[in-house]
């Protein structure tokens, strides 16, 4: 999905662009947290199995009911989601807003450990990313079973088919998703009304279900259950998983669409569920070891399993889309290596496709799938990723509240602290599922953070290596002054990225071609801490002078912001509104391509250095991520030591 267009004139065209937004946050916001009705009431009443079945039943419906009061919608749509980043929400843009509120407070030397956080929490997303496709689709599936008449002759198939469905969303990912965007409002849409149709029927059978809105029943259930308490809180959670996606996405559709989704649809549908299937638990206490399909009527099975299964898929959908923009966002805050990200879309700026991140979640989605075999294992996988995100998100948080907002900080800790407070309850309720299988998002996660880690690291040990090294250009350019080289016709740029001294490229030239071209720019590609940046601030232009008769210098800075692409022939129109014209087919673009070589005891350890060096070999070729015409590059090398 693109970033939100500027607001429409009129009142009609307003309220049009709303209904808009407001029907594309249901289809891809409320696609994780709307599916969660198919396991997580089954997975709690399955830990509370100890407990009186009554109390268990209302107990679980009423933490089901506080847990997305307490965490989606006070904490999410009401406090965080207040945290915009020029729009954008989401782990990272979220850590680049605490960065310019310490900067703009002179704490630069304390912003380390908020890139450490954003990093973990970037990595988290990644590992929930590999169990919400598996568990969503392999949980629809699963209703295979208990259809009809012929449910019992499709356990042997329903691996398979999982896989199958699996396979084919991540094989159309190339296409691009702005089609099937289209449809997803609208079927999730239908799912919602389908989830409350299922649950009114058993709530008007049982009104007394609605005593489990009293917190008294929730916290009943938990003494009655003694230790084990901890457990239910690990499966009710499961409710809640997806409700960073209300942050996440909120760049895509506003606020405004997406409160109004929660509060109008998705909650209220919700709840009149979970409402249903605790009745129907109540009526037919059977119902509790599959609640969910237990009360869909035999003559709408199949309809409702279709639906069922295209739900989803839907919610896995954005979680890969998610993956996507995550990585450009890394990508461009310098925490990954430059990665070939496509655009699938001529028109919507958010679309794209990173096939090795596509290629990576397909592998581990499958991994998961065949390991852990049936939704009720994975459950035992899922939210430990989640809630160990949603604690990063408070910390980071409180920073901006502090430092951006000007919170007291009685004020901060007054209300953040109970949030992060429940979210310290979950971390260590879901914590019991690490030896059940939550290590596996924590290690892929782990492996992430240790990657964008290593990079970071290496980039500024690079880029201190070769400033040490190098030549400023100011003295270059006085050099030259004494003693101007024959320059030749035409414009060179060389891309650096430090534009205080002078490119490598430019070094080499000058020293075996013994010429430089009349025009000279050294040209930096900077990346903001904020989603985009306007067009009158792309680029920053400065005259260095010249040496004597000899060829001329200029300093040229693009812009762009964490959810923009680089494209530096587009902003060279920007450079010709302020008088700097470049013709194309007499410009050449000057690359320096450094070969890092590792060394014992300098720097990173030496295993941190060559997974390092493994990186910059296997990044993106800048030609391609800068889309600097081919025919027009000539690329220069040099080798480094870290």
């Amino acid at each position: 999905m693109a970033h939100t267009p500027p607001e429409p004139a009129t009142p009609a065209a307003r309220a049009a662009r709303f209904g808009a937004l407001w029907l594309g946050a249901i289809g891809v916001v409320f696609g994780d947290i709307g599916t969660s009705p198919l396991y997580a009431m089954r997975e709690a009443l399955a830990h509370a199995g100890g407990v009186e079945p009554r109390l268990a039943v209302f107990g679980v419906v009423s933490l089901v009911f506080w847990a997305l009061t307490l965490v989606v919608t006070l904490k999410y749509v009401v406090i965080v989601m207040r945290a915009d980043n020029g729009g954008e929400g989401g782990t990272l843009a979220l850590m680049a807003l605490a960065q310019k509120a310490l900067a703009q407070n002179a704490f630069k030397k304390r912003s380390a450990w908020l890139v450490l956080l954003g990093i973990v929490g970037a990595a988290l997303f990644y590992g929930d990313g590999l169990i919400t496709p598996a568990i969503s689709v392999l949980s629809a599936v699963e209703g295979l079973t208990t259809a009809p008449v012929i449910g019992a002759h499709f356990q042997p198939f329903v691996l398979p088919l999982a896989a199958v469905i699996l396979l084919g969303l991540f094989a159309v990912q190339s296409r691009g998703t702005e089609v099937v965007g289209r449809f997803f409002g609208p079927i999730t849409l239908v799912w919602f009304v389908a989830l409350a149709a299922l649950g009114l029927p058993f709530v008007l059978q049982r009104p007394d279900i609605l005593l489990a809105f009293s917190p008294v029943y929730a916290v009943r259930l938990l003494v009655a259950d003694g230790p084990l308490g901890v457990t239910i809180l690990g499966s009710v959670f499961l409710c809640v998983t997806g409700a960073e996606a209300l942050y996440a996405d909120m760049g895509h559709f506003g606020k405004g669409p997406i409160r109004a989704g929660w509060l109008l649809v998705a909650l209220p549908c919700l709840m009149v569920n979970y409402l249903g299937q605790g009745a129907l638990c109540l009526i037919r206490p059977a119902a509790m070891d599959n609640p969910f399909f237990a009360m869909i009527p035999h003559a709408v099975y199949w309809p409702v399993m279709l639906l069922t299964t295209a739900a989803t898929i839907i919610a896995s959908q954005a979680v890969i889309t998610g993956a996507f923009s995550v990585t450009q966002q890394a990508v461009q805050l310098g925490l990954l290596p430059r990665i070939d990200i496509k655009r699938t879309s001529e028109t919507v700026a958010g679309q794209i496709f990173v096939p090795q991140v596509n290629i990576a979640l397909a592998v581990g989605v499958l991994f998961l799938l065949f390991m852990f075999k049936t939704s009720s294992n994975m459950a035992s996988a899922y939210g430990v990723a989640v809630t160990t995100t949603m604690v990063v998100t408070v910390a980071l948080l409180f920073v901006v509240a502090q430092r951006h907002w000007k919170w007291p900080l009685w004020a901060c800790v007054a209300v953040l602290a109970p949030f992060l407070a429940l979210d310290l309850v979950f971390l260590g309720s879901n914590a019991l599922k690490i030896a059940d299988g939550g290590w596996v998002p924590l290690a892929a996660a782990g492996a992430i953070v240790l990657a964008m880690w290593t990079w970071r690291t290496g980039s500024e040990l690079l880029h201190s290596k070769v400033h040490r090294d190098s030549i400023a250009l100011a003295d270059l350019i006085d050099s030259l002054r004494a003693r101007p080289p024959h320059p030749v016709p035409g414009t060179a740029i060389f891309l650096t990225s430090d534009p205080s001294v002078a490119p490598v490229a430019l070094l080499h030239n000058l020293k075996h071609n013994k010429v430089l071209h009349a025009e000279n720019v050294v040209m930096t590609v900077r990346t903001a801490d904020q989603p985009r940046v306007a067009e009158k601030d792309r680029v920053e232009i400065e005259s260095l002078g010249g040496a004597g008769e000899g060829p001329g210098f200029r300093r040229v800075t693009i812009h762009y912001g964490f959810m923009e692409t680089p494209n530096v022939p587009r902003a060279l129109g920007s450079c010709r509104r302020r008088g700097l014209v470049f013709d194309l087919m007499s410009t050449s673009f000057f690359v320096g391509r450094r070969t890092v070589v590792a060394s014992p005891g300098v720097g990173m350890p030496l295993w941190q250095d060559k997974l390092f060096i493994w990186m910059v070999r296997n990044a993106a070729d800048p030609i391609d991520y800068f889309h600097i015409p081919a025919g027009r590059v000539v690329e220069m090398g040099s080798q480094v030591v870290v």
